[in-house]
């Protein structure tokens, strides 16, 4: 009967034990999901953030190179003649276009020549240049927004792949901790299972005994 008696409490012993540990590791668990999930959260934010932040440099982008495309013809005939027509009526190309003509006036008249043949080629020739300066000037305006935007959009995507990797090992540790917890769920049960073979066990110790009886049956 001692037999018996030792091994049930063997058995619940263990049973005992293994709940116990159960608990904890599903605590463990919840406590590692949770953490997880913050990390997570805390990423998403993150990059959520950093996205807000460089919107305005990447909505700049697109509309500036579709601007420069206007402006080289890429766009058709029309949107080009529409596009040199703007930078033509500027207010600046206007301004400094009538402060260039006048200066070359007063220069001729200074020099008694304000009727001479090279004074009408200069003016001839100084609102052209002064469009072409200014078509040139705008290009590449709209040059530098283009490589801003594209940067922005670099540094977004760039920025989005380390945030779904990051994302990625967290949802496996989250994975993790739920599979370990579901295993540590099952522990008592599989203990349980178990009480026969380990008094059963003890019983086969017993001379002659064979697995007899729990309480050390004749």
């Amino acid at each position: 009967m001692a037999n018996g008696v030792t091994a049930i409490v063997s058995a619940a012993t263990s049973l005992i034990g293994s709940s116990m540990q159960s608990r904890a590791a599903r605590s463990a668990s919840r406590q590692q999901t949770a953490a997880a999930d913050a990390a997570i959260a805390e990423q998403r934010y993150q990059f959520d953030e950093m996205r807000r932040l460089l919107e305005p440099y990447t909505e700049a982008g697109p509309p500036a190179l579709e601007a420069q495309q206007g402006l080289i013809g890429l766009r058709g005939t029309a949107e080009q003649q529409r596009a040199i027509s703007d930078i033509e009526a500027s207010p600046l190309l206007q301004a400094l276009t009538r402060q260039g003509e006048e200066a070359i006036l007063q220069r001729a008249s200074a020099t008694g020549g304000l009727r001479g043949g090279n004074v009408q080629g200069a003016l001839a020739q100084f609102r052209p240049a002064m469009l072409q300066e200014a078509i040139d000037t705008q290009f590449q305006r709209l040059g530098g927004l283009t490589e801003l935007g594209q940067r922005s959009a670099a540094g977004v995507g760039a920025q989005g792949i380390a945030t779904g990797q990051a994302i990625g090992g967290y949802l496996t540790q989250r994975g993790a901790a739920q599979a370990g917890g579901t295993l540590a769920a099952a522990a008592p049960f599989v203990s349980l299972f178990n009480m026969p073979a380990q008094i059963a066990s003890f019983q086969a110790g017993r001379a002659g005994g064979g697995l007899g009886s729990i309480f050390g049956g004749q």
